[in-house]
C-alpha cells in the first residue's frame, strides 16, 4: 500500500489520464475539483449539463472540456450513466444533483451499472501516524449490510486495492472484542468471514476477525494479548459493522486525529465519486485522483 496520496497520484501519473463524466457539473465546487484533477493530469473532463452555462467556465485545465448539453437533471444523469455504459468514460462523478437519484440511475437493470450487483463504499484514509493509507469500508452506502453484502463490499474493496499493487490485502473485520459473543452479531459475522476466506472463496487478501480498533491499528497490541495474525498492527484495510461505526470513524480521524481522506463508490463497471456537500474542495479532487488510480 502507498504511504500517502502523493505516493499513490504520482505514481498514478504514467497510466495516463482517465475520462471523467460529470452528471450534472454546473455547479462551482464540482467544477472546482475537476479542474484541480484535471491539471494535474489524472482526467479527461467530460461535463454533462446546461451548454449554455459550463461554455462560460474558464477554470484552468476545463479548456477543452467535452460539453455535452443536458435538458434539465434527469436528463443530465441518464446522459453521463448511458455514456459510461457505452464505454465512453471511465470514472462517473456526481455533480450538482441529489445521491439518491443518480443511484437509482446507475442499479437501473436495463440502462445502469451494475455488473456485479452490490454496490459499496471506500474511503482510504491517511492518517499522520500510521505508515500507509488505509481503507475502511463501508462508511457511506451500506447502512446495516448483512453478511452477504460484508462480503460484497469487501471484495469490491479488496479487488480495488489489487489494482493499486497491494496483494494480499490485510482485512481486519472490526468489532469491540476479539472473541465470538452470540450475543454480539457483529463478532459472528467477523468469524464467518474469517472462515469465508479460509475456505479460499475471497482472493486477494487475508482477513482476520473479530477484532478490535486498538488490537488491528496498534503495533504490539497483539503480542500482549496473545492474538496470533498476520493482520494485527498492519492492517490495509478495515471492515466496519455498520454506516454509523464507519462514519464516526472516518470522520473522527479527519477532524480529530489530522487525516485526510477520499472515497469512491465500487461495484459498478466504472467507479463513481460521490462526495459530500460539506467536502472541501481539496478532498472532492482527490476523490476524483483516487477512481483515476484504479
Amino acid at each position: 500500500m502507498y504511504g500517502t496520496f502523493e505516493d499513490l497520484f504520482a505514481a498514478q501519473k504514467s497510466s495516463g489520464p482517465k475520462r471523467l463524466v460529470v452528471a450534472c457539473a454546473d455547479e462551482e465546487h464540482t467544477l472546482q475539483a475537476v479542474s484541480m484533477a484535471a491539471q494535474e493530469g489524472a482526467v479527461i473532463p467530460i461535463l454533462v449539463g446546461p451548454e449554455d452555462r459550463l461554455s462560460q467556465c474558464r477554470l484552468p485545465g476545463l479548456e477543452k472540456a467535452v460539453i455535452v448539453h443536458a435538458d434539465g437533471e434527469q436528463d443530465a444523469v441518464n446522459k453521463a450513466v448511458a455514456m459510461c455504459r457505452r464505454g465512453e468514460g471511465d470514472i462517473l462523478l456526481k455533480g450538482l444533483v441529489e445521491t439518491a437519484v443518480i443511484l437509482r440511475a446507475v442499479v437501473n437493470k436495463e440502462t445502469g451499472l451494475c455488473a456485479q450487483g452490490v454496490l459499496s463504499h471506500l474511503t482510504l484514509a491517511q492518517i499522520p501516524n500510521y505508515r500507509k493509507l488505509l481503507g475502511v469500508t463501508d462508511c457511506a452506502l451500506l447502512t446495516y449490510p448483512n453478511l452477504e453484502q460484508k462480503k460484497a463490499a469487501i471484495t469490491n474493496a479488496v479487488r480495488f486495492l489489487n489494482s493499486l499493487g497491494t496483494d494480499p490485502v490485510k482485512v481486519a473485520v472490526l468489532a469491540a472484542i476479539e472473541k465470538v459473543n452470540p450475543k454480539m452479531p457483529e463478532t459472528v459475522d467477523a468469524d464467518l468471514l474469517k472462515q469465508w476466506w479460509a475456505a479460499g472463496a475471497a482472493e486477494g487478501c487475508i482477513i482476520e476477525g473479530p477484532m478490535s480498533y486498538d488490537l488491528a491499528m496498534r503495533p504490539g497490541a497483539a503480542k500482549v494479548k496473545h492474538f496470533d495474525s498476520r493482520v494485527a498492527g498492519e492492517p490495509d484495510l478495515l471492515a466496519v459493522p455498520n454506516i454509523t461505526v464507519g462514519n464516526v470513524l472516518i470522520k473522527s480521524l479527519t477532524c480529530s486525529a489530522g487525516a485526510v481522506s477520499a472515497g469512491l463508490i465500487l461495484g459498478a463497471t466504472v467507479p463513481i465519486v460521490v462526495t459530500s456537500r460539506s467536502s472541501t474542495v481539496a478532498t472532492k479532487a482527490a476523490s476524483i485522483r483516487l477512481a483515476a488510480a484504479m
